[in-house]
C-alpha cells in the first residue's frame, strides 16, 4: 500500500520468522489492495465472493462500522477499502508470527500505527511519538507503551482523504486523532471514525473504554481522555 514497515525485535529468535512476518504483509498488501486492479478486494468490490480471511476481515469491519454509528464505513469512498482496518489487522498478524518464533518484546510500525509488545530494554517501556500535524519536525506527545496499538489518523499526511459518511465531506475543526488499545486494527477504525466525526469526536472517544484517545483540534486544543494521560 506504499507505506514503509519497519520491525524492531529485541530478543534472539531465528531470522526466517522476519522473513514469515514481511511475507505475510507481502500477502496482505496483494490481497487487500485497492491500488492493484486484480487484488481480491478489487475483485469483491466487483462482484466475487470473499475468501475465508477477507470474509472474516469485512465482517469485522461491518461490525466496527456499527460500533461508530457508521463513521467508519468501508464504502464512505464509493468504493471498497477496509484499509482503515487491515493496516493495523496486518501488523497485528505479523506480531502473532514473530510471537509464535519467541518475540516478546518488539515494535512494528507503518505509516501512523505502532504496535508495540513488551519493552525496548528490561524495564525501560517503548517510547512512542505521535506526529505533530503541523510541524513535521516535533512529537504532539509521547507515549510509554507496554502492549499497546497505536493509531493516528489525520489530513496532514495524505490530504482530506477521510470523510464523514453522513455528510460527504471531510470533517472540520480537527487536526489528527490518536487512539491507543489493545488491538491496532481496532485502534485504527477507531482513530479514523472519530476524526470523521470532526468536533463530535472527543466526546465519542470518551465512550471506548479500553482505547484511550488524544484529539489535537485546529484551533489549537489538545483534548485527551484519562487512559491516555495515564501513558503521556
Amino acid at each position: 500500500m506504499g507505506i514503509p514497515i519497519g520491525i524492531d525485535v529485541r530478543d534472539d529468535v531465528d531470522p526466517r520468522a522476519l522473513d514469515r512476518a514481511f511475507d505475510h504483509l507481502r500477502w496482505v498488501d496483494a490481497t487487500f489492495s485497492t491500488y492493484v486492479p486484480d487484488s481480491e478486494i478489487a475483485r469483491v468490490d466487483s462482484g466475487a465472493e470473499p475468501s475465508p480471511p477477507v470474509r472474516a476481515v469485512l465482517a469485522r469491519c461491518d461490525a466496527l462500522r456499527r460500533r461508530t454509528d457508521g463513521r467508519f464505513d468501508v464504502h464512505a469512498n464509493g468504493r471498497l477499502d477496509p484499509s482503515g482496518y487491515v493496516k493495523g489487522w496486518a501488523l497485528e498478524g505479523a506480531a502473532a508470527i514473530l510471537a509464535d518464533a519467541g518475540a516478546r518484546n518488539l515494535c512494528l510500525h507503518a505509516g501512523g500505527d505502532v504496535l508495540v509488545r513488551g519493552e525496548r530494554a528490561p524495564g525501560r517501556p517503548w517510547r512512542v511519538g505521535i506526529q505533530h500535524p503541523l510541524r513535521r519536525d516535533r512529537v504532539a506527545a509521547v507515549l510509554a507503551a507496554r502492549n499497546l496499538g497505536v493509531a493516528t489518523s489525520g489530513a496532514y499526511e495524505r490530504g482530506a482523504h477521510i470523510i464523514d459518511p453522513r455528510s460527504g465531506r471531510p470533517p472540520e475543526g480537527v487536526l489528527s486523532v490518536t487512539v491507543a488499545g489493545p488491538d491496532l486494527g481496532t485502534a485504527d477504525a477507531y482513530a479514523t471514525a472519530a476524526f470523521a466525526m470532526g468536533l463530535e469526536g472527543p466526546g465519542w472517544t470518551a465512550t471506548l473504554g479500553d482505547y484511550a484517545a488524544l484529539t489535537i483540534l485546529a484551533d489549537g486544543r489538545v483534548l485527551s481522555t484519562p487512559g491516555l494521560d495515564r501513558l503521556l
